[in-house]
């Protein structure tokens, strides 16, 4: 029981997901809604043997058993540091919810919107607290002297005392005053900085020659098409290498992740739009299955998955439109490779865009996925009916 316990209050995301990935089922998940549903009719012995399993792999320790573990995400590994024995352990990658705990790790430093405002509602109730017992105690620890006994009977009833101008409390109170506007202040200085892109662009040209080549080489990760750019280079040395092979099939998985490496940029999102153009051609239904394994590698987020759809976008809007009619069939490849979760592929599916291609290309694109979104939805709708 207390196994459980630990497992649903630190896991309670995960156990539905490793549910959902074991069953064969889709999950329904709302934090805001406190929503943990797994569709389907389950036999509850059976969720039990799946709970175990779950715990043995990602909660308890590998030597001594104890579930005194923290979890630590770091370089595509998951690692379980036992507080009982000082084990640590790695957790199996193999498995599809290390795939998920992975790509859904939370960033370092970064709060939710929900936790910024449960944080700021708390200090505003412990000030407004602290408020409260400022001035109904003050009275009673002031070091005033007796006025009276009717006075006296009054301040301890009623926890009121009017206190001197000089007294210790009410400076106190002065100066956490003058400090509460002190911060109010600073957090409104904070927004009026100019960020727009051609306030940007010209504080950048003030920089040192040294920051400028920094800067422009982010600027090419995010947007830049010149030829000296390392996506560029991996998209080129991608094409000569198969030409050179004579097929992009004879192009080794390996290879791949090896020049993306040597260019740094294995890690990059961007990078997922140009192996997505340059690995495929009008065959890609059957190529995706082979190159799931080092794609996966490389997607580590929800924007590395986005990143891999625009480049199928570019693919078959652009160079290869008479794809278009079977983008249900690419985009169920890449739902059944675990390339793109239920939610991404919902959301690209529903809204065109002009961030890789044209907004009219875009439409041609997104309308072709109807089908498959609609499979989606209706599947998930069937297993709510039949719950």
């Amino acid at each position: 029981m207390a196994l459980l316990i630990i497992a649903c209050l630190h896991f309670r995301l995960d156990v539905i997901k490793y549910f959902g990935f074991e069953l064969g089922a889709q999950t329904n998940i709302d934090p805001s809604d406190d929503r943990w549903i797994v569709n389907g009719a389950h036999e509850a012995s059976k969720l039990q043997d799946y709970l175990d399993g779950f715990i043995s792999k990602f909660v308890l320790c590998k030597k001594c058993k104890n579930p005194e573990t923290d979890v630590h995400i770091k370089d595509g590994n998951i690692t379980l540091d036992c507080k009982a024995c000082g084990q640590r352990s790695d957790v199996d990658l193999r498995l599809k919810l290390s795939g998920f705990i992975i790509k859904h790790a939370p960033k370092k430093g970064k709060k939710d919107k929900s936790t910024k405002k449960a944080d700021r509602k708390a200090k505003k109730e412990a000030q407004a607290k602290n408020g409260e017992n400022g001035e109904n105690g003050a009275g009673s620890d002031d070091g005033s002297p007796d006025n009276g006994s009717n006075n006296s009977d009054n301040g301890e009833e009623n926890g009121e005392v009017e206190l001197d101008a000089g007294s210790d409390d009410e400076l106190t109170r002065r100066i956490n005053a003058e400090a509460k506007d002190l911060a109010d202040n600073e957090e409104e200085v904070k927004w009026t900085i100019d960020v727009s892109e051609e306030a940007t662009k010209a504080r950048a040209k003030q920089l040192p020659d040294d920051l400028k080549k920094q800067l422009a080489l982010d600027d090419d990760e995010e947007g830049g098409e010149g030829d000296d750019n390392p996506y560029s280079q991996l998209g080129a040395w991608v094409e000569s290498q198969a030409k050179e092979k004579g097929d992009i099939a004879k192009l080794d998985d390996v290879e791949i992740y090896k020049k993306a490496a040597e260019l740094g940029i294995e890690k990059k999102h961007r990078t997922l739009t140009v192996l997505a153009q340059t690995l495929f051609d009008e065959n890609i239904v059957k190529q995706i299955t082979p190159r799931a394994a080092m794609l996966k590698k490389m997607i580590t987020s929800d924007r590395h998955e986005k990143a891999l759809l625009g480049g199928t976008e570019r693919l078959i809007g652009m160079t290869h439109p008479d794809l278009i009619p079977a983008l249900p069939k690419i985009l169920m490849q890449y739902y059944e490779n675990d390339l793109a979760s239920e939610e991404t592929l919902t959301a690209w599916g529903s809204k065109a865009s002009k961030k890789y291609v044209d907004i009219s290309i875009s439409r041609k694109v997104r309308k072709a996925a109807v089908p498959f979104i609609t499979w989606l939805e209706t599947a998930e709708s069937d297993d709510d009916d039949s719950e």
